[in-house]
């Protein structure tokens, strides 16, 4: 894969840096460091890496300020509760603040200015973020977001507004659903969702073609949105620890249905005539919610009473995946496995699924 998953894989791993690296100091205060550095006008012009992680800092040395050329700082692993204004003078294009105490209030009102335009790589894992902070949207050159390891609820309707976007981390947050606009992150190769709250996806993320890596383990999935399956760039497929695992074998339920359930039924499958001066409005509407049996070989419609179905589809040519298929009779499970010849996974293929 072309993307790794780690903060070292920003596109500054290949240029030659001048660095100051004041990581591992064991410090609570690395303001004296930083101003004999900057002192000299010429080297702090140099400076293109600042390396402040592993210490004890509950603030950022505003003295940030005098490098003007600086492109990677790594404030990771500290106590800081707050970024100050001073990040957005600088003109970063990789700026790593994980595991520290951020919270919901901790960023600057706007990420724009010098940090905004072409920063690629903005790294907030492991903090106190309870919701997607809204200010990231505004970064629209950032290819690497991470904010894994957080209690995020929610994701941003507006996350389609990141173009760039090559990597989205998520995992390890308190996420119950993802928003449609996902699917229009056109650039994306790599979405971890992995230890959330999720029990659905949304289809739009067939329209993820460029798509190679998609981590969903540890949730609460029953069912993969069948479009999934046009993903021919997926590589990596991540399912274990979700309800799905437990219904590889062929499910069903059925319940025996209403005597409603089945006049409608029949009105739809015997093609019966009927219009307003026929029936009242509430039967009308009723009627207008059929739903048409996957079966190809069953004309039959259902409304409320259906069989659940785990079809077992190809996927890629690679290994086959489960769908969660409705049908309108238990009858017509036989029939779609007899259609579908091969549609058994060998055990190492499922294997290679849920293990991912």
């Amino acid at each position: 894969m072309d993307v790794v998953y780690t903060s070292d894989s920003c596109d500054s791993d290949s240029r030659e840096q001048k660095t100051v690296d004041l990581g591992h100091s064991n410090k609570r205060h690395l303001d004296d460091d930083l101003l004999r550095v900057s002192k000299s006008k010429k080297l702090a012009e140099d400076i293109e890496t600042v390396l402040l992680n592993h210490n004890k800092l509950i603030r950022v040395p505003l003295s940030l300020a005098d490098f003007t050329n600086l492109k990677v700082l790594d404030l990771s692993n500290n106590r800081l509760e707050e970024l100050p204004e001073v990040i957005t003078q600088c003109q970063l294009t990789t700026l790593i603040v994980k595991n520290n105490l951020l919270t919901d209030k901790s960023l600057p009102k706007s990420l724009l200015g010098a940090v905004g335009s072409g920063l690629k790589e903005l790294n907030l894992s492991g903090n106190r973020f309870a919701h997607f902070p809204e200010q990231v949207i505004e970064l629209r050159s950032l290819k690497y977001l991470y904010l894994g390891g957080n209690q995020i609820t929610n994701v941003s309707k507006d996350i389609w507004k990141l173009q760039n976007l090559q990597l989205l981390s998520l995992g390890g947050n308190l996420i119950t659903e993802i928003p449609e606009t996902v699917g229009l992150l056109n650039h994306l190769h790599a979405l971890v969702l992995c230890d959330n709250l999720l029990e659905v996806l949304p289809a739009s993320i067939a329209r993820l073609v460029n798509l190679k890596s998609l981590l969903l383990h540890k949730n609460r999935l029953r069912h993969l949105p069948r479009e999934i399956i046009t993903l021919r760039n997926l590589t990596e497929l991540s399912l274990r620890d979700n309800p799905l695992v437990v219904r590889f074998v062929k499910d069903m339920t059925l319940n025996p249905p209403s005597l409603l359930e089945l006049t409608g039924r029949t009105v739809k499958t015997c093609a019966i005539r009927y219009g307003p001066e026929d029936l009242p409005r509430t039967l009308l509407e009723y009627l207008q919610t059929a739903n048409c049996c996957v079966n190809p070989n069953c004309k039959g419609v259902f409304f409320d009473n259906r069989v659940e179905h785990i079809k077992f589809v190809d996927f890629c040519g690679k290994y086959r995946i489960p769908l969660l298929q409705y049908l309108c009779s238990s009858k017509c499970v036989a029939d779609t496995s007899s259609s579908d010849p091969g549609s058994e996974p060998s055990s190492s293929m499922m294997r290679k699924v849920l293990l991912g």
